[in-house]
């Protein structure tokens, strides 16, 4: 198959995903690994290539994102084609139910629905959950979610259903009052009450960054990466120059902080 990256046309996409599903299908029947997964087996490499994904999109990395996509959309067929199997769904019956909720839930596109922003899409998309018969607009929130992630989610679904505060100001206000309330237990040295209190300061900190459209999740994962590669620096530095770091004295392992930081801003 010829391939023609980024510019193919439909039919050669459709050609592609068809191919893809022979395959699938070759791969149960014949291969030994591929016969004995089942949905259980198959979850945590699942989300083990979500992070990948993950990575190479921080990465800003297009061709590992194209590699990854490849990897979870294996995975989608091959959860179909097990669904399949046990007679419960097919590919088809999957990417129809996506479609369906797409076309329900966009009636500024699909119906006559008038909408001024993004933001009046997201509202719009959570009530009509909540008219599908959720009874809560927080039971699309996954349970197994990373706790600084699920958070940001908890916010921006309450958001949209109106529970929000009016400006920055106020968020930020809400931010140094958790601060305060932190510093007093720390003051008093409950352990039990540090902790809630200082998961009240990240929560506010979290409803900040989304007042300010940062993504907690990347921005922390960025500072995260930023810091691997200021101390593999250090750390390789100080090697060239004899030294081991335990032996040095906090101040010299600061000099050699502030030239890492120079490099990898």
């Amino acid at each position: 198959m010829k391939i023609n990256p980024g510019n193919n046309s439909r039919e050669t996409q459709l050609a592609a995903l068809n191919r893809l599903l022979d395959i699938m299908d070759d791969l149960r029947k014949q291969c030994p690994w591929d016969k004995k997964q089942t949905l259980e087996s198959l979850r945590q490499l699942t989300i083990e290539e979500t992070y990948e994904l993950g990575d190479a999109i921080l990465d800003n990395n297009l061709g590992e994102i194209r590699k990854e996509l490849g990897d979870l959309l294996l995975h989608i067929v091959f959860y179909a084609k097990i669904g399949s199997e046990k007679g419960s769904f097919d590919i088809g019956d999957v990417a129809h139910a996506i479609s369906e909720k797409l076309i329900i839930r966009h009636p500024h596109i699909y119906g006559d629905v008038k909408v001024k922003n993004a933001e009046e899409v997201k509202q719009n998309w959570e009530q009509i959950k909540l008219k599908e018969g959720k009874k809560s607009v927080l039971e699309g929130v996954p349970k197994s979610l990373p706790a600084l992630v699920k958070a940001t989610r908890l916010q921006e679904k309450v958001a949209g259903v109106g529970f929000e505060w009016e400006n920055m100001e106020q968020v930020w206000d809400k931010v140094e009052e958790e601060l305060q309330e932190f510093q007093i237990e720390v003051n008093k040295g409950d352990q039990k009450r540090m902790e809630s209190e200082f998961g009240d300061v990240l929560f506010a900190l979290i409803n900040y960054a989304r007042f300010n459209h940062i993504s907690p999740e990347n921005a922390l994962e960025n500072t995260n990466k930023k810091f691997i590669k200021r101390f593999q620096f250090m750390e390789k530095s100080i090697a060239e120059a004899g030294k081991q770091m335990q032996n040095l004295p906090l101040d010299t392992l600061e000099k050699y902080w502030v030239k890492a930081k120079q490099i990898y801003r």
